[in-house]
């Protein structure tokens, strides 16, 4: 196996050099979870690989409660689907609620009224309601529960962990808060063991060829945690040897790509990336180091040929309409700069 080899089945298992999947959800279900702290590269992330999918389609999924938006994983937000939620936070909430316990004691959020907090919003939500951050806000100060600095944060986060609530259906522009268990009515939670096999699976199926450590970062899990998550895989799962790293994998596909969707404008934070923690395999050896911070915090606007970095994508304004300017790293040929061109096309389309 070589790099090549790697980039070629990530792109097959992303579902983003080709697909059979039709709607958003279907996408966030394969994937298990999408980070989705900014909302609007997110959406582009399932449109990403959809062709013919609309931004307001994968809106439209969101606001019907088909994808729902919490902190799962790593503490921030993805987007995951109804009945994936439960199971998922109970697996992970566990070490962030850990990891957040410092800055809730500093806060003075103690346990008693974390679990006030906890009614408070419950309450406020039930039947059917959906409120927005301010709405909470305001609700939480009229039961005499402090919301200044950082104490608010913690309280949603708290709440959103315990599966207490997860997003609702936005509000214009604003985001809601809506009752975990109206939104994903039904939904599963598996013992402890069912729950590591599940998620490696996910996670291995969708994002290999993939390391231990790239499993462990995603998934949020402690090292013996993904470890014994990962021995529980079948034979099925494929393990290879590169630079005395073992990688895993579903059954290996065809390793050409030529005809796939190999060339795109990455979201930022996008699950090609922001899947593994070493991420070397997309950047040439000469360039890595120089952007390997940017990368690491997945904000750049990244132009991906071949399945590799290439360059970066910027949204422009002129005459009131809004342009997609490329900076290219080194010159490419006319094949190439139309695999660009169609990149370009395919996310306008999705945005308009």
């Amino acid at each position: 196996m070589k790099v090549a080899d790697i980039l070629a089945q990530r792109l097959i298992n992303q579902q983003i050099a080709e697909t059979k999947f039709k709607k958003p959800q279907e996408i966030v279900q394969w994937l298990g979870a999408v980070q989705a702290q900014d909302f609007s590269m997110a959406k582009w992330a399932i449109g990403l690989r959809l062709p013919g999918l609309k931004d307001a389609d994968v809106e439209d999924a969101f606001n019907d409660g088909l994808i729902l938006r919490t902190h799962v994983l790593r503490p921030t937000w993805h987007f995951v689907c109804p009945a994936d939620i439960k199971w998922m936070l109970a697996l992970t909430a566990p070490r962030i609620l850990a990891i957040n316990a410092s800055y809730c004691r500093k806060e003075g959020l103690d346990s008693t009224l974390l679990k006030r907090s906890n009614d408070v919003i419950a309450k406020a939500l039930q039947g059917g309601k959906q409120l927005s951050r301010t709405e909470i806000r305001t609700v939480l100060e009229k039961a005499k529960i402090k919301t200044d600095g950082l104490r608010f944060i913690l309280l949603l986060m708290h709440a959103e962990l315990n599966a207490i609530i997860c997003s609702g259906a936005r509000k214009g522009k604003q985001f809601t808060y809506a009752l975990l268990d109206e939104r994903a009515p039904g939904a599963k939670v598996y013992d402890r063991a069912e729950a590591l096999y599940k998620l490696a699976k996910i996670y291995f199926t969708s994002r290999g060829p993939a390391t231990l450590q790239d499993y462990a970062w995603w998934s949020g899990l402690a090292m013996k945690d993904a470890k014994e998550s990962m021995a529980s895989l079948d034979k099925k799962f494929v393990r290879e040897v590169l630079d005395e790293r073992e990688y895993i994998c579903a059954a290996m596909k065809s390793k050409e790509i030529i005809g796939w969707q190999a060339s795109f404008l990455m979201p930022d934070f996008d699950e090609y990336v922001i899947s593994y923690k070493d991420r070397s395999a997309i950047h040439s050896n000469k360039d890595y180091e120089a952007w390997h911070e940017e990368i690491n915090l997945g904000r750049q606007h990244i132009l991906i040929i071949g399945g590799m970095r290439a360059g970066t994508w910027s949204k422009v304004l002129k005459n009131k309409k809004l342009h997609i300017e490329t900076t290219l790293f080194s010159p490419v040929n006319k094949s190439t700069q139309q695999a660009i061109t169609n990149a370009i096309k395919r996310y306008a389309s999705f945005m308009a």
